[in-house]
């Protein structure tokens, strides 16, 4: 939800950006960029930061690495695949 409303905003400011862009092309760049960094930094993030997978579906080894997830509280397994360079979280269990 929070995603979509920041998408939103950054198609919006965007666009006043190229309306303002015909009218007076000096004051176009602070909406320009200020929605072009929306809108970049919020598909950027869904790139960066994948969900965890659950244990079945990770390829690659475990690395032995284990932390807790702040926001759920679960504890996570760090896996790592050579061929792609990829690392993958892997919920493992129930915070003891």
């Amino acid at each position: 939800m929070l995603r979509k409303l920041v998408l939103g905003l950054g198609v919006l400011v965007f666009g006043a950006g190229l309306l303002l862009l015909a009218v007076s092309p000096a004051d176009a760049f602070p909406p320009l960029l200020f929605g072009a960094l929306l809108l970049l930094g919020t598909l950027f993030e869904r790139w960066r930061y994948k969900q965890p997978r659950a244990a079945g579906t990770a390829r690659g080894v475990a690395t032995g690495e284990r932390f807790v997830d702040t926001e759920t509280g679960a504890l996570m397994e760090v896996w790592y695949d050579a061929a792609t360079g990829e690392r993958t979280y892997v919920k493992v269990a129930d915070k003891p």
